[in-house]
């Protein structure tokens, strides 16, 4: 498939979940705010450059993309994991192990919890679950989405039943008081039925048992429980899901600049101290110097990787900064997966590589299989070689300060 076979597709400028498919096959399923933004992007050039072998392979193995348009990128984000759970594409579960992803837990109790588990420990519970939700490719979307959904279902997460006193989320609104007695077993039953039609991406069967219980009570003379659940109806018809729309509009608006945005980062020390890292950019072949970031960091410490996770979420609670298309970090495997690790919580889908260097610090290879190196060397090395020339320098100034004669 190609980019001349998208017109026939008519995808909406709207938010839903997209799918490739060979014949009835689905092979691949994601979400997106716009779903012809977002598979026109499959087919950006320079985008291209840095998909994985495997999304390639599958977008020459397709023959058709069918979507589903949603009222929201939180819906989107929601109809993903069940549509992932329900048709296990092959290309989403060879993209990641599913061990990888994060899943939504609702614990079989009296008064069930809500849980975010990675899938590698769902084996090793020491509870019995009512309820599992997932897989959810992206940490960083699902705690955003977790926020909003528990604004209108609150629930019990972390507080005891019974301990007398409110914990924190119930004085916020977040839990309904499981913790101080607020509510009966057969009321906070109720929410978790909703919640689990909401999370099965069935809103159209909430809102219409929503309307029902809310005229049953009206009828009742409940009127500040009717208005209760009128509020909540009015929030799922009006989903205010802005800092998805912002993690999404970021990804969006980078293609549609044409900018290949590259951030390269070292880290700078003796023995732990005075230690600095740096990052540098390289936007469409070219040195941006007024983009150079400096950090020192602030536990000086004689591991390259902890100082490299450091650097980069301090980096990433800048979202005024454009994001990378490509991160490149030097040296090993060990420093491409604290990059992965760290990108991965936030929620970010960016391809890593790193430069491995000799035993007189030249550039030995490149490693990181998602990109086509034969492509992107030499860009890749400068952004490398910048960074470390962008270190060394920081670091021997601020050593430079601490001297004394």
């Amino acid at each position: 498939m190609n980019s001349q076979d998208l017109a026939k597709f008519s995808l909406p400028d709207a938010p839903g979940v997209y799918f490739f498919q060979h014949a009835s096959n689905i092979l691949y399923i994601g979400k997106a705010t716009s779903l012809k933004d977002r598979v026109k992007s499959y087919f950006v050039r320079d985008i291209l450059m840095t998909r994985s072998p495997l999304i390639a392979r599958m977008l020459e193995e397709a023959t058709d993309i069918g979507f589903v348009e949603t009222d929201s990128v939180l819906e989107a984000l929601l109809l993903e994991a069940t549509m992932i759970k329900k048709h296990q594409p092959t290309y989403n579960s060879q993209e990641k192990d599913d061990k990888s992803y994060n899943y939504v837990i609702l614990t079989k109790e009296n008064f069930p919890r809500v849980l975010v588990v990675r899938g590698k420990n769902i084996q090793y519970l020491d509870y019995k679950a009512l309820k599992i939700f997932g897989p959810f490719p992206h940490a960083g979307e699902l705690r955003e989405a977790l926020k909003i959904i528990r604004k209108i279902f609150p629930y019990r997460d972390k507080c005891k039943v019974g301990q007398s006193r409110p914990c924190f989320n119930a004085q916020l609104g977040l839990c309904p008081g499981v913790c101080a007695g607020w509510i009966s077993k057969r009321e906070y039953r109720k929410i978790m039925r909703h919640l689990i039609l909401f999370f099965e991406a069935r809103k159209t069967e909430l809102i219409k048992a929503l309307e029902k219980e809310m005229k049953a009570l009206a009828k009742g003379h409940q009127f500040e429980e009717a208005e209760k659940i009128k509020r909540q109806i009015f929030a799922l018809e009006h989903i205010q899901d802005i800092a998805l729309l912002k993690h999404d509009l970021e990804n969006r608006n980078q293609v549609e600049s044409s900018i290949f945005r590259i951030e390269a980062y070292d880290v700078a020390h003796i023995s732990g101290s005075d230690a600095v890292g740096v990052m540098t950019v390289v936007e469409n072949g070219e040195l941006n110097k007024s983009q150079y970031r400096k950090f020192k960091i602030r536990q000086d410490k004689n591991d390259d990787t902890a100082n490299l996770r450091e650097v980069l979420r301090r980096r990433l609670n800048h979202p005024e900064w454009r994001l990378p298309n490509l991160v490149v970090v030097d040296g090993g495997a060990g420093q491409i997966n604290a990059a992965q690790v760290v990108l991965y919580e936030a929620g970010l889908d960016i391809a890593v590589v790193s430069v491995v260097k000799d035993e007189r610090h030249k550039a030995r290879e490149i490693l990181g299989n998602n990109v086509q190196h034969s492509v992107l060397d030499k860009t890749i090395l400068l952004a490398n070689a910048e960074a470390h020339r962008f270190a060394i320098g920081y670091h021997r100034k601020l050593r430079g300060k601490g001297f004394r004669i």
